[in-house]
């Protein structure tokens, strides 16, 4: 067990922030553990079409089926932000998770409230297991770490959310082709649950619309000294 003080650092907002990029930067330069609660639903969206899900008629999976599978999904992740991995099974599926095929369906699994309610578990003991951590998604300020010494909501323009998106699926090699479903139609059926386009009490909102990556990384650490200093840790 590490006896440095715990750090937690939370780090929501929608598609297209740059909010995966910008976190794992933080975690390389404080030296901290990385989760990207995304891959967590891709791999559950993955695991569960391993195992004959049909995705192709989303209203008649089974909530509880979901559960279940997601119950005995045999997932390793590596924290470390220099390096983050996922194995299904013993599987490196770091990559496969990106298909546009687990991207058309992932909605399908973080629209359910008792399938994100596990998921939460699985993402609260990583926290516990690494607790100096800096974790990205949608709903980590206000549900996942609501306690986190520093919480911050990343935020974007429609239009530069979309030119970011599209810019990284070509970097990847997937199809850049529907970005606009891929950001904006995700953003809303995701919000049906959770709101991550507004900050909760407590959250500082950082609009990266004008700002380069550099110059965001910089306003989010001045920000997580601020709250660290506000907070007494």
């Amino acid at each position: 067990m590490s006896s440095q003080p715990r750090l937690v650092i939370a780090i929501d907002g929608p598609s297209g922030t740059g909010k995966s990029t910008i976190a794992r930067w933080i975690a390389q330069e404080l030296g901290l553990s990385y989760l990207d609660t995304g891959a967590n639903y891709r791999a559950a969206t993955l695991w569960c079409m391993k195992n004959g899900l049909d995705f192709d008629n989303p209203d008649a999976v089974d909530t509880q089926q979901i559960t279940e599978l997601i119950r005995t999904m045999p997932l390793a992740q590596d924290l470390n932000p220099n390096n983050f991995t996922l194995a299904l099974d013993g599987e490196d599926i770091t990559e496969a998770i990106r298909s546009d095929e687990v991207t058309a369906h992932v909605s399908v699994l973080s629209t359910r409230a008792q399938v994100r309610e596990h998921l939460v578990q699985l993402q609260r003991q990583a926290i516990d297991a690494r607790p100096r951590i800096v974790v990205e998604g949608r709903d980590i300020t206000t549900v996942v770490a609501p306690d986190a010494d520093a919480r911050i909501l990343l935020t974007a323009s429609p239009e530069v959310r979309m030119a970011r998106r599209g810019q990284q699926l070509r970097e990847t090699d997937q199809n850049p082709s529907n970005v606009q479903n891929d950001v904006i139609g995700r953003d809303q059926k995701d919000s049906a649950l959770v709101d991550f386009m507004s900050p909760a009490d407590g959250v500082a909102e950082i609009d990266s619309t004008e700002l380069s990556l550099e110059d965001t990384v910089t306003v989010v650490l001045a920000e997580i000294q601020r709250q660290q200093h506000a907070n007494g840790s």
